[in-house]
């Protein structure tokens, strides 16, 4: 049974302890707001847990101006900028401690400011949640066709609840994902908690576009809707289900200028060309040439120009089977 909440818009700051020699009794004031009114879920949206990752950011700053208390049913968390040093910097990751927030819950009270973080968010705002929504795009290193996303996940009722709630979102691909190391991630520790959990990743380079923000926007309000937080019903849009099988990741065995031979979104054959690796010492020597593993869509690809052994030059998509 929902509890209710009186009607209220809170608009305020995280207070973080952070001494350092400019100000020893310093502290950073990290932006979260709350959204309430009559009794319904708690959900829970995050952006900038990657600093340089902006769609969800400006969506949820659009989000805390415009929604108004009389039209919810239920609460709304905002926190726009979840790592928010690493925001400040348009990085990754914190420039104070070096910390990737998506690897650090549950976190730590005595830790570094990106434990700290996590941790106030797993024991002081998780619990709260009915759902989590954490908007991610491709940051300085990724381009993705812009997707949402939820994880192959046992439990059968959470596993619709997750495929509903990602179709809802309404992003053009929905990617069933297994994470490659889950360890320390939002994600876990929400899906651990038996709470609905949807990402997204919406783009990339470090840039936005009135498409990618378009449909983060969109998905933001569908999302609600989809839980009945506000009235209507979801915006509809196509959204094609895909998951990335064995085979699925390209990485790259090379350090040189990568070229792109195919674009973000289109469809290859298994052993097409997908793009190829110039060594930039040896200028005279052919181009190491990276191919598909297998038939589907090329969901991601590497971005900046330069490229290092071991990183991944791209991913394929296929259509979701099981």
């Amino acid at each position: 049974m929902w509890i209710m909440r009186p009607l209220a818009k809170q608009v305020g700051w995280l207070n973080i302890p952070h001494s350092r020699d400019e100000s020893g009794w310093g502290a950073m004031h990290m932006p979260i707001s709350v959204i309430a009114n009559g009794s319904g879920p708690t959900v829970v949206f995050t952006g900038g847990n990657h600093g340089d990752e902006y769609e969800g950011q400006i969506a949820l700053m659009k989000l805390v101006r415009s929604l108004d208390p009389g039209e919810v049913q239920g609460r709304v968390i905002i926190i726009p900028h979840l790592n928010y040093p690493a925001m400040r910097a348009n990085a990754r990751l914190s420039p104070i401690d070096g910390g990737n927030m998506n690897r650090v819950f549950p976190g730590k009270r005595d830790g570094t400011i990106t434990e700290m973080i996590a941790h106030y968010i797993n024991g002081a705002v998780l619990p709260l949640a009915d759902a989590v929504v954490d908007i991610h795009s491709g940051g300085r290193s990724m381009y993705f066709e812009p997707s949402a996303i939820m994880h192959k996940l046992d439990d059968a009722a959470m596993y619709q609840r997750a495929m509903e709630a990602m179709k809802a979102f309404g992003a053009p691909v929905g990617l069933v994902l297994t994470e490659l190391d889950s360890a320390g991630m939002l994600d876990t520790v929400v899906e651990d908690a038996g709470t609905l959990f949807v990402s997204t990743e919406l783009g990339g380079g470090q840039f936005t576009s009135p498409r990618t923000l378009e449909i983060a926007e969109t998905g933001v309000a569908n999302i609600l809707k989809h839980l009945d937080v506000l009235e209507g019903e979801p915006v509809a849009r196509e959204t094609r289900v895909m998951e990335t099988p064995d085979g699925a990741y390209v990485i790259c065995r090379d350090h040189g200028i990568v070229e792109p031979l195919v674009e973000v979104g289109a469809m290859v054959d298994e052993g097409q060309p997908i793009a190829q690796v110039h060594d930039y010492e040896n200028p005279e020597r052919a181009p190491s040439v990276y191919r598909a593993g297998i038939a589907g869509m090329l969901l991601i690809r590497h971005l900046p120009g330069i490229i290092t052994r071991g990183d991944c030059l791209g991913v394929i998509a296929t259509d979701l089977t099981g």
